[in-house]
């Protein structure tokens, strides 16, 4: 349901994402979800140029509801299910604009290492406190 997300992101579909079925491709919804998840996290103060953590995607899985096709746009909703030491399950929600009909849900886990080690470390606390917001029971 709508109301379980926590944060909300308008994406517009692009011409080019259709396939040759007539609808937005599978594997479009998986660069959806990894530009919501890296939008929040830039706008939380990730530094994905030179910040000594990054976030790197481990396992990621999407369920395809209903179709969508090139002009619409989708409200893609994120949460967190899971917030550990070093990784964290972004859950996300796609929906057609305006309506309560889910199209796909799908989930990214991170664990974030360090950039030059490739290490997991601790999630920073300033996204950890921002994440904290996202967290559903």
């Amino acid at each position: 349901m709508r109301g379980d997300y926590r944060h909300w992101q308008r994406i517009p579909t692009r011409w080019a994402d259709n396939d040759v079925y007539g609808h937005v491709n599978n594997v479009v919804h998986y660069a959806f979800m990894d530009t919501l998840i890296n939008t929040w996290l830039v706008e939380a103060g990730l530094d994905i140029h030179s910040g000594r953590q990054i976030g790197l995607c481990v396992e990621s899985h999407c369920n395809y509801r209903a179709s969508v096709s090139f002009p619409q746009a989708l409200d893609a909703g994120l949460r967190i299910g899971h917030l550990g030491r070093s990784s964290v399950r972004y859950e996300v929600g796609f929906y057609s604009e305006g309506r309560e009909d889910v199209v796909a849900e799908g989930h990214f886990v991170h664990v974030f290492v360090d950039r030059t080690t490739r290490k997991p470390v601790e999630i920073p606390e300033h996204l950890r406190t921002a994440m904290e917001g996202l967290v559903v029971a």
